[in-house]
């Protein structure tokens, strides 16, 4: 094995309300929302035993267009465990959609693909999995 050059620090979303979107995977994900400088310009979310998740804001954010390669692509998006059976995945995705995500793609194909895409508040994919 070898040894790391860098522990990952944290991850970073690019978005127009750092806020909002702190909050929402807040909601969605667990932890405490942090503005260290109290500007409202950069958040963290924090949660003990997780990465921590920011977020910063940009003038003029133009959100990924899924799931396009061309123009305004994602550069990377999450996967979250949405529970280990279809209720549970159901129950996760109401919970998001009624935090404010938007459903890009809930084709599961007949029960033969376990996970649903979705995009949060600033447009960022991410998908609920179905975990055995």
């Amino acid at each position: 094995m070898t040894t790391p050059v860098a522990p990952l620090r944290s991850v970073v979303l690019d978005c127009p309300d750092p806020r909002l979107l702190a909050e929402f995977y807040a909601a969605v994900i667990g932890g405490t929302v942090h503005d260290e400088e109290g500007d409202g310009e950069w958040l963290d979310l924090k949660a003990p035993g997780r990465v921590k998740i920011s977020f910063q804001r940009v003038t003029d954010y133009t959100p990924p267009e899924w799931p396009r390669s061309d123009v305004n692509a994602q550069h990377f998006h999450l996967d979250l465990d949405g529970g280990s059976t279809w209720a549970e995945m159901d129950a996760a995705q109401e919970r998001v959609l009624a935090l404010g995500a938007r459903a890009l793609d809930l084709d599961d194909d007949g029960g033969k693909r376990d996970w649903r895409v979705y995009a949060d508040p600033a447009g960022h994919p991410f998908c609920l999995c179905r975990v055995d």
